[in-house]
């Protein structure tokens, strides 16, 4: 029982660390975190039927990546390594601590825009359209894995644009 709070803690101090670069007040980071957690953030951790939760942002992220980008489903599929396992952590996360904090922030800054967080099952789409030409060279989960260790150098908002204006 402990340690489930203990990991709940880890996650809000991590969701926590990139809205530091918005404010260094303590009281509007709170204001800032505590309205971005209960209006977005909450539905990440929680399992429900809410389609704004993260199993209709997994289910988003399939259909996405099937009608985008069927064959690359299929290669990852086959070698298994689940597309959903590869990104899971991206969007349980939104993304903190594996893309640069600025990227995070525009990211988020979406989120807000666009009253959803649907734009981060685009981006975790966008991600492996990216990297698909070496994902298809992936014979195994580990490869594919491996091919998307570090996104930390990614840009979110060319990524971002490219699937959702191509």
């Amino acid at each position: 029982h402990v340690h489930v709070h203990m990991l709940y803690m880890c996650i809000l101090n991590c969701i926590v660390a990139p809205l530091c670069y918005v404010s260094e007040r303590t009281d509007r980071l709170l204001t800032i975190f505590t309205a971005m957690y209960t209006r977005y953030f909450c539905h990440l951790h929680s399992i429900s039927s809410n389609s704004e939760g993260i199993l209709g942002l997994c289910c988003l992220f399939e259909r996405l990546l099937v009608s985008r980008s069927p064959l690359l489903f299929q290669h990852l599929k086959k070698i298994r390594a689940e597309p959903l396992f590869l990104v899971f952590k991206w969007l349980v996360w939104a993304f903190v601590g594996f893309l640069d904090s600025s990227q995070v922030l525009l990211l988020w800054d979406r989120v807000i825009g666009f009253n959803s967080l649907d734009i981060l099952a685009v981006l975790a789409v966008a991600i492996l359209e990216f990297r698909a030409t070496n994902l298809f060279r992936a014979t195994s989960l580990s490869e594919a894995e491996a091919m998307l260790q570090d996104i930390k150098c990614l840009k979110v908002m060319p990524l971002v644009q490219q699937t959702l204006f191509t």
